[in-house]
Parts: structure tokens; C-alpha cells; sequence
């Protein structure tokens, strides 16, 4: 899906078929007023509850990347950052495969780890981006489905 365009702080928005980039992420994220850059990267990890996952498949709806944005602009708004960057990746993912980037800059670290957790927080609680999960029992379930 074509990224939504960047703002002064909100740099990167997009959600992915093709592996995500981390350095990407932090490259859209330059700037010299900041000393600090807070990233989280989650991953498709080999278990969830006690079960052992092959690995699991991304589906968004198709407001997913406005409200993603949505999400970005709310951070900004609400943390003193000087960037924010937000990438999801769509589609079938195997273990170890990167599934979500989010990144945020400002001039001291306490703003941009509030920001962070506050940016895959709420991206994971309100954008609707939904994950079927597929067990190595052969049994598969469905993660955040309304």
C-alpha cells in the first residue's frame, strides 16, 4: 500500500506487503535537533500461549492506514517528539519475520520512549490490522478481530 505522505513530525506511515526496513524507519527519522531515537521492533515470534506458531498472516482493513495515521498525528500531538514513524507489514509472515516498526525522535530520551510506547500501544489497541495465527498442531486462530 502507498504510504500516506510525511508532515514535519509525522515522517513515515505505511503499511507493507514487501519485508519492512528498519533502517527505513530510522532514515525518515533524521534530524540534527535529536539526541534522542527510541525503536521498537516486533517480530513473529516461534510461540503465543503456550503453543508453537509456524507463523501467522496480516489483514487490514481498508481504513487501516488512515487510521494508522490517525494514531501517528494523536502521538505527535500529545508528546514534545520531533518525529514519528509507523510501518506494519501486511500479509503471510514466518517466524522471525519483522511485522511492525515504530520509531520516534526528540531532543531528550524521556519524550521519545514515552512516545514510542504510547505509538505501538495504541496502534496495536485501534488499527485495524489483524493477525491469523497458524499453530504447528495444524490448529489456527484469529488475533484481534472484531
Amino acid at each position: 500500500m502507498t504510504p500516506i505522505p510525511s508532515t514535519d513530525v509525522v515522517r513515515l506511515v505505511a503499511l507493507r506487503e514487501d519485508p519492512l526496513d528498519v533502517a527505513e524507519v530510522i532514515d525518515s527519522l533524521g534530524d540534527a535537533a535529536a539526541g534522542a531515537l527510541t525503536l521498537f521492533v516486533g517480530r513473529v515470534r516461534d510461540h503465543d500461549g503456550g503453543r508453537g506458531v509456524d507463523g501467522l498472516d496480516y489483514s487490514a482493513h481498508p481504513s487501516a492506514l488512515e487510521r494508522l495515521r490517525e494514531v501517528a498525528d494523536r502521538v505527535a500531538a500529545e508528546h514534545d517528539v520531533l518525529g514519528v514513524a509507523a510501518v506494519h507489514r501486511v500479509g503471510t509472515l514466518h517466524v522471525g519475520d519483522v511485522a511492525v516498526v515504530v520509531a520516534t525522535t526528540s531532543a531528550h530520551r524521556a519524550a521519545s520512549f514515552a512516545a514510542s510506547r504510547a505509538l505501538i500501544d495504541t496502534l496495536k489497541a485501534e488499527v485495524p490490522v489483524w493477525k491469523h495465527q497458524r499453530f504447528d498442531d495444524g490448529s489456527d486462530e484469529w488475533v484481534g478481530t472484531p
